[in-house]
């Protein structure tokens, strides 16, 4: 590709998908009506283009949004070769853009003129105040930039994380990219021919990898903060002022917590470790949540959620580990890995539960290539269609097993307990049994894993018999709970004899004391002004419809605390 022009790609594009008949896919690539485009042309101008004329540049920011009035838009990503490759031409009544866009990262494609015309122009602030206060026109423009985005992650176009399946830190960066839904492909210089010619392109050794390669940029083993400046995600500004409210974690209750602290007008920071989801995030589909009777899947969820949050001003923050929390009177201190801190008037803990991982001998070395705790695009996109094994007998375990049985070509669920219903919703446990290609096994679990470099089968033990037999299976899926993520908080607020979160009442008998006056409100911690929501509280119910629910809740008293 990289020796063939923009015009010849094109032309082969147009061979096989004329740009006025490509379909639509779901409201990935909707046409505009004349309403909606005089709805946008309000806050816009028109103008002509030319031929050869670059609209958006793949690593540069773009401010504006593009209507195709007439004439013909390339869309194209660049190829490992160094070349692009066309992956959409567009005519008159679509626009240009993706998820990003909304989220202020620069582009991951470019956008080509390559039949002169006219096009409408609309400042990328109008189209986010559009989306706040016109539903009809927001929900095409969301709804199509979602799955944009979805469909740049399956076709591995934009960053290039060039490393060793081996090395902790291809790893960590795996994870980053994939949890924050970054298009990206992963190189492992252990078995892509490609890695090592890519490498040599960019003048760079094996030894020095891991490396992130985007639009001529080479980032040297970056740490996650590095990485999310680079593509545009809000990080800690060690100079920031004070907020009304920080929310520590951005899964849904974390998210809730956001938006309605910033809907009410306090000033609203939220801290996330590694991505905004939480444990939904990593979930295919939640079929089960109030007002998406499709379903939707909890990525989806949470960048809808993160959009809201900033239409109202909150600012979500990842690389944002919180590793303390220190109080002064009426003033809360977070302090984070980087040894910078966010200061608020209260605190909402809302970091959830950490996966826990199988006590296997051995499955470390394939954990981030062949074992996996999330379920998503990105992981199925490693597993081809090979059989693969899902370990867990809850709603997370469900999900997965679902959704991988549409794309592999046998599922098998291992769960400890005897039966599936105990800790799994109905509607999952019907659709897992009469599914053709998923079997399930009751009081069965895992004891060991075989291959080299990568897995070939896991070995599974009959809990009511003891016998042991292998699965082949070239990936593993672990669903088995979470631990709470407090061991930060030891010490500066009362956790219960499991290392949850006590409040409320239960926060009556802190060894913190307490010095109101008062009693704790319900969501309240044994600290005054400190607030929980979600899994990681003490007595919550482990829903994405509760933790929402908690996390507005929370708000709410942040509200009566300030008062009082």
């Amino acid at each position: 590709m990289s020796t063939r022009t923009m015009s010849e790609a094109v032309a082969d594009r147009r061979a096989t998908t004329p740009p006025d008949e490509t379909p639509d896919m779901d409201g990935a690539y909707p046409r505009l009506d004349g309403h909606q485009i005089a709805i946008l042309e309000a806050g816009g101008s028109r103008r002509s283009v030319d031929e050869g004329e670059t609209l958006v540049c793949e690593g540069e920011r773009s401010d504006y949004f593009f209507v195709i009035l007439s004439g013909h838009v390339a869309i194209s990503t660049s190829d490992d070769a160094g070349g692009r490759h066309v992956i959409r031409v567009h005519g008159p009544g679509r626009f240009l853009g993706e998820l990003g866009e909304l989220e202020g990262q620069p582009a991951f494609y470019t956008a080509e003129v390559v039949d002169a015309g006219e096009v409408l122009v609309v400042p990328i602030e109008r189209v986010r105040d559009l989306a706040a206060h016109d539903p009809a026109l927001s929900d095409v423009i969301l709804r199509a930039y979602l799955i944009r985005r979805s469909l740049l992650i399956e076709q591995g176009t934009g960053l290039r994380l060039i490393g060793s399946c081996f090395n902790p830190d291809t790893v960590r960066l795996r994870e980053f990219l994939t949890r924050n839904r970054l298009p990206h492909k992963w190189l492992d210089v252990e078995r892509d021919k490609h890695a090592e010619r890519l490498l040599q392109r960019f003048g760079i050794g094996c030894q020095d990898t891991p490396v992130v390669i985007w639009a001529g940029t080479v980032l040297r083993n970056p740490t996650n903060a590095e990485l999310a400046r680079r593509v545009g995600l809000s990080v800690p500004d060690p100079a920031s002022a004070e907020v009304d409210v920080v929310v520590v974690g951005a899964g849904p209750a974390g998210l809730a917590a956001a938006v309605y602290g910033a809907s009410d007008g306090l000033y609203t920071g939220a801290l996330e470790r590694i991505a905004s989801g939480g444990r939904a995030g990593t979930s295919s589909r939640i079929e089960n949540y109030l007002g998406f009777p499709a379903g939707i899947s909890g990525s989806d969820l949470a960048e809808r959620a993160c959009l809201q949050a900033g239409k109202f001003g909150a600012r979500v923050m990842v690389s944002a580990e919180a590793i303390g929390l220190d109080s002064d009177g009426e003033h809360h201190v977070i302090r984070l890995a980087d040894d910078t801190s966010v200061a608020a008037r209260a605190v909402v803990l809302a970091t959830g539960v950490r996966y826990r991982r199988l006590a296997v001998p051995g499955i470390d070395r394939f954990e981030g290539n062949s074992v996996y705790y999330a379920a998503t695009v990105q992981e199925a996109l490693s597993c081809g269609t090979d059989p693969v094994v899902v370990v867990g007998g809850g709603n997370s375990a469900g999900q997965a097993a679902v959704f991988l049985a549409t794309r592999v070509v046998r599922v098998s669920v291992l769960i400890r307990g005897d039966d599936p219903n105990q800790d799994m919703s109905r509607y999952l446990v019907d659709q897992i049994l009469q599914h053709p290609r998923i079997t399930v096994r009751t009081s069965t679990e895992v004891v060991g894993v075989d291959g080299d470099d990568e897995l070939t089968a896991v070995v599974a033990r009959d809990r009511r018999t003891g016998e042991q037999y292998s699965l082949d299976a070239r990936s593993l899926f672990v669903f088995i709970g979470g631990a709470p993520n407090t061991a930060w908080l030891a010490g500066a607020v009362e956790l219960d004899d499991h290392g949850y979160v006590a409040t409320g009442s239960a926060a009556l008998y802190a060894r913190t004391g307490r010095a109101t006056g008062r009693m704790p409100l319900t969501l309240e911690t044994s600290r005054p002004g400190v607030f929980a929501a979600g899994d990681v509280r003490s007595g919550s119910v482990k829903r994405v419809a509760s933790a929402v629910g908690e996390g507005s809740m929370a708000i709410r008293h942040v509200h009566e605390y300030f008062g009082a």
